[in-house]
């Protein structure tokens, strides 16, 4: 552990490659909301990791206002967070450049996550994709983040940060420099799986559009993926232990009690013993309740990309000014000229 005294601040980003779904509300935008106020939050749009596999350069784009358009619509205030795209502040690149020479080879070998978005051909797959994990360790530690919301399936990258920021701080003899962040995976909602199969996260990339509930679904969108959503013969238990082996039940139920703000045992409690033609309605009106007028913002703001491109220049300046000090300082105590 560092002696880091700095304050303590979040980062975290959102790539813009597909329409947001429920699961990125529940296990993401909606906890950066609620941490805005409690610390001084950095929330951007990841673009730059985005290109690791191609993209459209018009759908980038355009995704790139997405998902501003989700943090705005959600309650992040762009007064009181910083918003903006990972490309307009230089030094993300600039930093990761100087973790590759901290990082070991053998520590992005074992990236699971490469291996798994590789595939067989990984000789056919960008060094970008490769270094993913050294660029989200500039994400976070240029702004020396303490706290990073992360899914499961980005927990080993936040240890290879840890890792870095660790090395870093013994290889040039500064061992209050960068922080340790930690991350903030705990929470309702922090894992919200596919309407299809209850074994499988909801993605926008499932093959099947029932599966997932974006945020621009409207009402009746919503009703539908819930009323088809696959489930089992058997009614809800009464008790916690009776969803084990039943992972469709138990991800809608999980569901339900994230949006609603009660527990899983509360829902069961309520339910217990119902069959889905009764659960499955009451469902629906909790999503369509606190979806759809996010999904109704987000069409407003998509309207207006000017305004969108305003928020998130406005806060890459903001967030360069952070970025750009802490850059200045590496290249000092690296023993570059400056």
């Amino acid at each position: 552990m560092t002696g880091y005294k700095g304050p303590e601040r979040v980062l975290s980003g959102i790539q813009p490659s597909g329409g947001m779904h429920l699961g990125n509300y529940l296990g993401a935008i909606r906890k950066f909301v609620d941490l805005q106020t409690e610390m001084d939050c950095f929330y951007c749009v990841v673009d730059m990791h985005a290109i690791t596999v191609w993209q459209d350069p018009a759908k980038l784009r355009a995704q790139t206002f997405h998902i501003a358009a989700a943090y705005l619509a959600a309650g992040i205030d762009p007064k009181v967070a910083t918003i903006f795209h990972q490309s307009a502040v230089a030094a993300h690149a600039e930093l990761a450049w100087i973790f590759n020479c901290v990082a070991r080879l053998g520590w992005l070998d074992r990236m699971t996550q490469f291996k798994d978005k590789a595939g067989k051909d990984k000789e056919r797959a960008s060094v970008g994709l490769y270094t993913y994990p050294t660029l989200m360790a500039s994400d976070i530690l240029v702004y020396k983040a303490t706290h990073v919301p992360v899914g499961d399936d980005q927990k080993q990258h936040l240890e290879l940060a840890r890792d870095v920021a660790g090395k870093f701080n013994r290889d040039f003899s500064a061992p209050d420099f960068f922080p340790l962040p930690e991350p903030l995976i705990k929470g309702p909602g922090a894992r919200i799986m596919s309407l299809r199969d209850g074994t499988a996260k909801m993605s926008k990339s499932d093959p099947s559009d029932q599966a997932t509930i974006y945020l621009t679904d409207d009402a009746d969108a919503i009703l539908k993926k819930i009323k088809k959503a696959k489930t089992d013969p058997e009614p809800l238990p009464s008790e916690i232990a009776g969803l084990s082996g039943r992972p469709e039940a138990a991800n809608l139920v999980g569901i339900y009690a994230a949006l609603s703000g009660k527990s899983d045992e509360d829902v069961l409690r309520e339910f217990g013993g119902s069959g889905f033609g009764r659960f499955k309605p009451a469902l629906a009106d909790i999503v369509v309740e606190k979806i759809a007028p996010i999904g109704d913002r987000m069409r407003r703001l998509e309207e207006d990309p000017s305004y969108l491109r305003d928020v998130l220049i406005s806060g890459a300046q903001k967030a360069g000014a952070t970025a750009e000090a802490t850059v200045r300082d590496v290249k000092e105590i690296v023993g570059f000229v400056v």
